[in-house]
């Protein structure tokens, strides 16, 4: 590894000690993740369907109150109206000092109000009005059944522009994957097409192969569903005290050009926040073990 790969491979790690990760506001998680996470981590709130957003708001309230940064998503075919947009910025604003939203589509095939994608709640103005400071949309490098890969970095690019104009910071946050080359390769697509927007990477956390697979098929993950497959072989049960470790290898192994535009990394914690947070702890506890191994390697004149 050269040194700048080398250097690389070492901010990928720091990146990962601070990652984010996603609760859900139908569990009663707020003590598993103090036990698991510490204060000041960005922490997700799903909005799933048939969610009231302002039970997602309570949620952000007590996460800001444990000492957390709250992130609620924002699925704009779940919000019934304008004002139901409306009223739930304002209330996270007001009550849980929200300034970062994750915007997705939803998993709704029809949307119950005047917003069908994404795009439609960035345009309604009402991001800005509130003061978010910060916006996630959702990226798929391993494709989106509903988008085509030209349209979706054209969708990327639209939302560069929109930061721009709104002077809002836009970032980039990944389904998870299975294996490290379609993340690598869509984010080369996106730095070939000049999108320019910061990638923060999913990883699916700690758990069973049933509980891994049945979310990579609702969540629309094809291609890296072969390097699960693989993993069920090669350590069968053991899997589930196993994490994302090829995935990270694959992003620590690659060019430092590579991944020059990731930017932090998200937790789906499928198998809970407990193991999430035991191997991102132990993980990065032995990733910075090796990188100092192979710097002091280079840094020795009497190696072949």
């Amino acid at each position: 590894m050269t040194a700048p790969d080398l250097v690389s491979s070492a901010e990928l790690t720091v990146l990962l000690s601070s990652a984010s990760v996603e609760i859900s506001s139908r569990g009663h998680q707020l003590q598993e993740l103090r036990d698991n996470f510490p204060p000041g981590t960005d922490v997700t709130i799903t909005f799933l369907p048939g969610d009231n957003y302002r039970l997602n708001v309570d949620t952000a309230t007590e996460l800001r109150a444990a000492g957390f940064n709250p992130v609620p998503h924002i699925a704009a075919r779940e919000i019934s109206s304008r004002d139901a947009l409306d009223d739930f910025l304002a209330r996270a604003r007001g009550e849980a000092d929200v300034t970062r939203v994750l915007l997705v589509a939803g998993d709704v095939a029809r949307a119950k109000g005047p917003f069908k994608s994404s795009s439609d709640i960035g345009a309604s103005e009402l991001i800005e009005a509130h003061g978010i400071t910060s916006l996630s949309v959702a990226g798929h490098p391993e494709g989106h059944p509903y988008l085509e890969a030209a349209d979706a970095i054209g969708v990327l690019r639209a939302w560069r522009d929109w930061g721009r104009r709104t002077s809002i910071h836009v970032d980039v946050m990944t389904q998870f994957c299975f294996e490290s080359a379609p993340i690598l390769g869509w984010i080369g697509e996106l730095d070939a097409s000049g999108t320019g927007l910061p990638v923060i990477v999913g990883l699916a956390g700690p758990a069973t192969p049933a509980t891994l697979t049945k979310f990579a098929l609702r969540c629309g993950v094809g291609n890296s569903m072969r390097s699960l497959r693989s993993q069920i072989g090669r350590f069968g049960r053991l899997l589930t005290d196993t994490g994302p470790d090829d995935v990270m290898r694959g992003l620590r192994s690659a060019p430092a050009a590579a991944t020059a535009s990731i930017a932090g990394f998200h937790l789906f914690p499928f198998g809970g926040l407990r193991k999430s947070g035991d191997w991102l702890r132990a993980y990065v506890q032995q990733a910075i073990a090796q990188t100092q191994r192979a710097a002091c390697s280079d840094a020795d004149p009497q190696k072949p």
